[in-house]
Parts: structure tokens; sequence; C-alpha cells
């Protein structure tokens, strides 16, 4: 079986584990939140991987590092549903430190491809 370059990014194994840890995590939000808020962080914890996994398939590295601009786009905009749900109550505070914590992790991770993705166009 071909392993793709995004599956060997460190960022990218990181990436996907946010994911599954953000859908474990909103299992537990209210049932009248499924099409609002659950839905919405669920996509962005997607989003993150996904983009990272789309932009390896470009062919310049401006393109590629368009797709990390919007990775990390997603990772903010995650961390931004958190602090709502964090407010809202749904989320109990250890959950929202660990996941927090990931998603500066893997916005440091992202901030350092784009940099190097910039300077191989040059």
């Amino acid at each position: 079986m071909k392993t793709y370059s995004f599956e060997k990014l460190l960022v990218w194994k990181k990436s996907r584990q946010l994911a599954v840890s953000i859908y474990k995590t909103t299992k537990e939000f209210p049932k009248e939140e499924l099409f609002g808020i659950t839905s919405q962080m669920r996509r962005c914890g997607v989003s993150i991987a996904s983009n990272i996994a789309e932009g390896s398939g470009r062919q310049t590295f401006k393109e590629k590092a368009r797709f990390t601009e919007i990775a990390y786009a997603s990772a903010l905009e995650l961390l931004n549903q958190l602090l709502i749900s964090l407010d809202l109550e749904y989320l109990k505070e250890e959950d929202y430190i660990k996941l927090r914590t990931e998603i500066e992790e893997i916005t440091f991770m992202l901030d350092a491809l784009r940099k190097s993705q910039i300077n191989n166009e040059g």
C-alpha cells in the first residue's frame, strides 16, 4: 500500500488525532446542538487534517502554503468554538485545556510548515 507524503507529516498525524478527539468530546454536547456548534466543531477538526492532505497534492510551494494557511485558520476557528463551548458549559475545563494544548501545538507546527513552504518557493 502506498504511503502519501502527508501521512508522514507529524502535524497531519496530530491533526487527525485532534479531529477524533473533537468527535468524542462533542458526543457529550446537548443533542439540540447537533446541527449547531457540534457540527461546526467537527467540520473544523476534520478541515485541519484535510487541508494539510489536500495541500500536499498541490504542485507549487505557494499552493501548498495556501492550504497550510487554511488549516491554520480552521484551527483558530476551532479554538474559538472551544471557548464558546466552555462559556456555555458544554465543555469541562480539563477537556478545554487538553484540546487547546493540542491546537497550540498544531498551529505552531503549521506555522513552521508554512514558512518552509514559502522559503522553498523563493
